[in-house]
């Protein structure tokens, strides 16, 4: 047998299904496959990437074959080696993505009134990020505002990598004029997410845009490709300058109801499509406050996404998305040809604000008519029941071949269980916002930096309990130990008479149970431990609570906070140091060379 050059097989699948817009998905998704030198045991390697030593590979295996027959089946043996280690040593990365943002003020008008709103690339909303499972996004994010400004990608798991996560506990803000570079990988992830400002009060002036996951073609979804798909950022919104509302907030004063409802930064957003063919609706709720029902006049939806996960299809007239949330329906335009109601309106809130879009046939010579579609009223308990409908499709895929309910969570027992309570209380005179009694503050150094270069006095460790206890409420850095791969149960306990949305960064967790009243052991017998949804934001509805089970694997320090921005602003919020002593790249990634450092970590070297 003679000695051939190893080299890449090169192949450039077709995507299945429409990916991230304006993108050659072709030249961005590879395989490269190993030549075997040998059919002997001993030469048979596996090669999974691709390389890059080609030149020195072919010049050695075209040296004369040599005659004694040992030698040559020591040289088949070194070419063989050569080839795979090769494969090995410069592999094929996943595909990379790479951006320039740059964030500026500008006049926008969504109410008809001229205020002060933050732009990407002078868009309001941002850019809509489309990218496809695993991709590494290379973002420069250049800062043209008056003041530090960082983005979140809320949802994205910054695997290995909360250095990534955009928001104060693991980065230094950007300082105006300045500009950082976000380097994360949408790993082992599909779905609807967004982004928006983690920084002061700068949410209420726009900076928030849509992130799609799609697929990877060689993983089956479990629907049939879209027509095409729409992205729908619906949230209450203020006329008030976000300056103006951070300085209520400084001084103690809750905010007021908000003013309106928007559709993608507008009133009169419309959507249009074909009749006959199916659409997916990526709905997310990128608000301030207030969860919304939305509906559309004449059509069903059919459930098939939750924040990545993908769904048992059931069919709704309606749906409830709550502060933080995404979520991704079907709907088959099978209606006669005319303009239909889009609705949007507030839930459990002290008086209704609605707002409408417009579903368009291509076809259509008339124009939107007749009564909005009736949505819901108060009804927690309506709500509540519509959750429990959200059940993972066990047998489907998400980002990996393997199907979703592989992982049997429910046969795990939890080594503890945590509860959260949110509370409203003032300090000092001041309104603030508490979990488990204490109300964070940021300091002046990221926590992820001072925890890296072990930087004493600006956070305690357990500075907050994995339980409520009784006392007066009180400020503090608060920081929550756990163990890398611990299984948890937390609890979040809402005593309060108003709408809470919990989120945890770096995760997804599984929704088992939610109910009314104070929480005990024998709420246990309500848990879905069979097929229950796994998401990244939760509610809890008035004088309820809701149990979920998390799978601590990704290290780092992650933020738990109130999806409310107003609540996490004045306090309700902490971070979980999620650790392992064992240092390893296997683990969790090196601090990035263009990490900006501030506070006491300023004049550290990366």
């Amino acid at each position: 047998m003679e000695c051939r050059t190893a080299h890449a097989q090169f192949s450039k699948p077709k995507l299945r299904r429409k990916g991230p817009r304006g993108v050659d998905n072709r030249m961005t998704i590879y395989k490269a496959s190993c030549v075997i030198l040998s059919r002997r045991p001993t030469f048979h390697m596996v090669c999974s990437r691709m390389v890059n030593f080609p030149l020195l590979l072919q010049l050695f295996c075209k040296v004369k074959r040599f005659e004694v027959m040992g030698r040559t089946v020591l040289l088949q043996l070194i070419c063989g080696v050569l080839a795979c280690l090769s494969v090995s040593l410069v592999k094929a990365e996943d595909p990379y993505r790479y951006y320039t943002w740059t964030v500026t003020y500008g006049t926008i008008s969504p109410l008809g009134v001229p205020q002060q709103g933050i732009l990407i690339n002078g868009q309001f909303p941002g850019p809509r990020l489309d990218v496809v499972t695993n991709d590494n996004i290379i973002l420069n994010l250049i800062n043209k505002l008056d003041q530090p400004f960082l983005l979140t990608w809320n949802g994205i798991k910054q695997r290995k990598n909360s250095w990534q996560d955009g928001v104060l506990g693991t980065n230094c803000p950007i300082p105006p004029n300045s500009n950082y570079t976000y380097k994360f990988q949408t790993k082992d992830q599909i779905g609807t997410f967004m982004y928006f400002p983690s920084t002061l009060m700068h949410r209420a002036a726009g900076g928030f845009g849509g992130l799609n996951i799609y697929t990877r073609p060689r993983i089956p979804i479990p629907f049939p490709d879209p027509a095409g798909d729409f992205t729908l950022l619906i949230g209450d919104w203020y006329k008030t300058n976000h300056k103006t509302l951070q300085q209520s907030l400084d001084i103690g004063r809750q905010l007021p109801f908000p003013d309106a409802v928007l559709v993608n930064g507008q009133t009169q957003s419309s959507f249009s499509g074909d009749q006959g063919k199916t659409y997916m609706f990526r709905v997310s709720n990128v608000g301030f406050s207030s969860s919304f029902n939305f509906r559309i006049q004449g059509h069903k939806m059919k459930l098939v996404e939750v924040e990545g996960s993908h769904t048992l299809q059931n069919i709704y007239d309606s749906l409830d998305v709550h502060v933080g949330q995404s979520m991704s329906v079907l709907v088959t335009l099978d209606q006669p040809p005319k303009d239909y109601y889009i609705v949007a309106s507030t839930r459990f809130t002290s008086h209704v604000l609605t707002t409408t879009a417009v579903l368009h046939y291509s076809n259509s010579q008339n124009p939107v008519s007749g009564p909005l579609p009736i949505g819901p009223t108060y009804e927690i308990d309506w709500s509540m029941q519509q959750a429990r409908t959200f059940r993972w499709n066990l047998t489907a895929n998400a980002a990996r071949p393997n199907p979703q309910g592989s992982y049997h969570y429910g046969k795990i027992t939890p080594s503890r269980t945590i509860t959260l309570a949110n509370s409203a209380p003032l300090i000092t005179g001041k309104q603030r916002y508490a979990v488990n009694r204490v109300s964070y503050i940021n300091a002046d150094t990221p926590l992820k930096l001072a925890d890296y270069f072990n930087i004493s006095d600006v956070f305690s460790m357990d500075s907050i309990q994995g339980l409520p206890t009784d006392g007066p409420a009180f400020i503090a850095t608060s920081v929550m130990r756990a163990s890398l791969h611990e299984f948890i149960e937390v609890i979040f306990q809402n005593n309060e008479k108003t709408m809470q949305s919990w989120h945890l960064d770096g995760y997804d967790f599984w929704v088992i149970g939610y109910g009314s009243g104070p929480w005990i052991p024998a709420s246990r017998n309500s848990y879905n431990l069979i097929d229950a949804l796994t998401r990244h934001t939760a509610q809890v509805y008035p004088n309820s609570w809701t149990a979920i089970m998390v799978s601590l694997d990704n290290q780092g320090m992650w933020n738990v906070r109130s999806a409310m921005w107003e609540r996490q602003y004045l306090g309700q919020q902490f971070y979980l140091r999620v650790w392992t002593p064992v240092r390893s790249l296997a683990n969790e990634y090196d601090i990035p060379s263009n990490a900006l450092l501030c506070g006491k970590a300023s004049g550290r070297h990366t």
